[in-house]
């Protein structure tokens, strides 16, 4: 199993940053540029991302006391997937995003790896 691990961290409130990340379907305006679209019904999510690609999640939790989420990618993509974010605040006025995707088979990490780091990129210019 591979498991990618990005940490970035943001220029605001840990709670800030939770309110945007907590609601599921804020998903396409928190990854805006990575994804072009996402429709939330009931758990499940469908993104698109720019490149076309559309994938359903299930979003598995949503724990406020930890400021985490998690969700699974649905579907024939993956034999297994399971990726959270969670925030913790730094300092006053500063936060850390750690994002973890755990998923099989294992070449699926030239796909995942570099939109995750895309993600990252997104949530820095588009969590304020």
């Amino acid at each position: 199993m591979t498991t990618v691990v990005r940490e970035v961290t943001l220029d605001i409130d840990a709670a800030r940053a939770w309110d945007a990340l907590r609601d599921p379907g804020n998903v396409g305006k928190v990854f805006a540029g990575v994804l072009v679209d996402a429709v939330l019904d009931g758990d499940l999510r469908t993104v698109t991302f720019a490149g076309g690609t559309v994938v359903q999640e299930r979003v598995v939790a949503i724990d406020d006391a930890r400021m985490r989420i998690a969700y699974t990618v649905c579907g024939d993509r993956f034999e297994h997937h399971h990726a959270s974010i969670q925030v913790f605040q730094e300092a006053a006025g500063r936060c850390r995003l750690v994002w973890i995707s755990d998923f099989l088979p294992d070449a699926r990490r030239e796909v995942v790896e570099p939109l995750m780091d895309a993600g990252c990129a997104a949530i820095v210019r588009n969590v304020r």
